[in-house]
């Protein structure tokens, strides 16, 4: 009796995981690299056209800073190196986030105001929640320096200032 209740509640939870469906919300949570302040949160969330990417990023210095999705949702190397390079599933050339052909992790610049604050808010069309432009366990990294939009295959955005792990939110 106690095994029919057992396969009881695990076919319920099996159901009730898959009646969820695909998630629509997504957050990484920024952590600085050693040396940096540079702290925040992106959100990823399901909107007409691809993903809204939104957020608040502290701790920058003011001015221009390449902003990419990574391939890997792994923060653990010192350098952020663990993240790997710019999410690509498609192999095109890395460029700016209104370019046709472009890594879909490649979401350009955000610019920091003179308290070092940059505010995020737009649809990305290459990003989604499902299939090989997946945003999630993927990599968000804030680079020191200003993505040049054109050198391949990093934008020549400089050093990983700041690193998060795109995980389902509620």
């Amino acid at each position: 009796m106690r095994s029919l209740a057992l396969l009881a509640a695990s076919t319920l939870t099996i159901a009730a995981l898959a009646s969820a469906g695909p998630s629509h919300k997504a957050a990484a949570v920024l952590k600085p690299a050693a040396g940096s302040n540079v702290a925040g949160t992106v959100n990823f969330t399901h909107a007409d056209g691809g993903v809204r990417v939104s957020g608040r990023i502290t701790g920058l210095t003011p001015g221009s800073h390449g902003f990419h999705v990574h391939e890997k949702g792994d923060c653990s190397a010192a350098d952020f190196a663990s993240a790997g390079g710019h999410f690509n599933p498609s192999g095109d050339p890395h460029a700016g986030p209104k370019d046709a052909k472009r890594h879909a992790g490649d979401m350009g610049n955000i610019e920091a105001n003179k308290e070092g604050v940059a505010n995020i808010d737009y649809v990305d069309p290459k990003l989604s929640f499902e299939g090989s432009n997946s945003v999630l366990a993927r990599g968000v990294i804030v680079h020191a320096s200003p993505d040049d939009l054109k050198t391949q295959p990093t934008g020549n955005a400089g050093g990983r200032v700041a690193c998060g792990v795109v995980e389902t939110a509620k």
